[in-house]
């Protein structure tokens, strides 16, 4: 009689972690929050997104870096870098973490630079961020902040140190190879840098990897989500969907091809317990008007890449709300 009970205490306990797992999920996404170099000060924006996110009660927030304003020449101090981190917490992190949301970061350039003489910047993004881990189920977390992975319902995220232009060096590579052995069947990457261009002026500014867009195509990732390039746009290319974040902070830029800037914006993704993931983006200057999709280029063209408006090609597990 006790065996059987352990016995069925143990298949209910097992299938109470499978009704987890499979429990859709809400995720809210935002990007380069910073101002001009140094700064201490959040915009307006950046404080009522907070207030908007709160309100929409997610069960996770992404950063895709960019949230202080280092990387400038000459460099600033460590007092002044960890001036800014305080600043950004009394701002974002702590009053979500006060909700009790958990916010996941990955390295912009202006928080930990990877070229040469931003290693002190680096050393505290690591030191702030290590102090501040999300509540989820860590799959790889050697690298964290930078380099890791992890579960939430029934996605799995992985965050890339992409703060560089150019290819990811040979041992993310790697590791991005098999982090998604057994994931579940929302599989997602972020990183600061897009795989391609966006905007007018950064065209230049991507890592820009046919080999990585393959490899993420032939471990079934079916989102990248990125910053950097300050405007927001949901796309599609062969069998990858991609969705750059618009800042907000300073500096809006043009989509490729559009004439005029676009809104602030957070992105939301809802993701079904079956994996389908649905995309829709609200914009300042509450955070409660959806962004009408049809606004923005049927697609961004470069002699690189052209990138589909994720609702005008049947993108398969990832869909625009409309």
């Amino acid at each position: 009689m006790i065996r059987r009970s352990l016995a069925l205490g143990l298949i209910l306990w097992v299938l109470a972690g499978v009704q987890a797992a499979a429990e859709a999920v809400r995720i809210v996404v935002i990007s380069d929050l910073n101002g001009s170099y140094g700064s201490t000060d959040y915009s307006a924006n950046v404080h009522r997104a907070v207030s908007a996110i709160i309100a929409l009660s997610p069960d996770l927030v992404v950063s895709t870096g960019d949230m202080v304003a280092g990387q400038r020449q000459p460099l600033l101090s460590e007092t002044e870098v960890r001036a800014m981190w305080a600043a950004f917490h009394a701002a974002v992190t702590d009053p979500l973490t006060a909700a009790g949301i958990p916010m996941a970061v990955t390295p912009g350039n202006h928080d930990a630079s990877g070229y040469k003489g931003f290693e002190q910047e680096r050393r505290l993004y690591a030191e702030q961020w290590k102090d501040r881990r999300p509540e989820v189920s860590f799959v790889e977390d050697d690298n964290y902040p930078f380099f890791y992975a992890f579960d939430i319902g029934p996605a799995r995220l992985v965050s890339l140190d992409a703060t560089t232009i150019g290819r990811l060096d040979s041992a993310q590579m790697v590791a991005l190879a098999t982090v998604f052995e057994d994931a579940g069947p929302a599989r997602i990457v972020f990183s600061h840098m897009p795989l391609w261009p966006f905007t007018e002026g950064r065209e230049t500014h991507i890592i820009g990897d046919p080999d990585l867009e393959t490899l993420l195509e032939q471990i079934d990732v079916g989102l990248h989500l990125s910053g950097h390039h300050h405007a927001f746009y949901p796309g599609h290319l062969d069998r990858l969907s991609v969705i750059a974040q618009a800042e907000l902070g300073g500096g809006s830029r043009r989509l490729i091809g559009a004439e005029r800037p676009g809104p602030k914006t957070i992105t939301l993704l809802d993701i079904e317990a079956d994996g389908t993931i649905r995309v829709s983006a609200l914009q300042a200057p509450d955070f409660r008007t959806p962004v009408d999709v049809r606004t923005l280029p049927e697609s961004l063209n470069t002699p690189e890449r052209v990138i589909y408006r994720i609702d005008t090609v049947p993108s398969g597990a990832v869909e625009m709300v409309k």
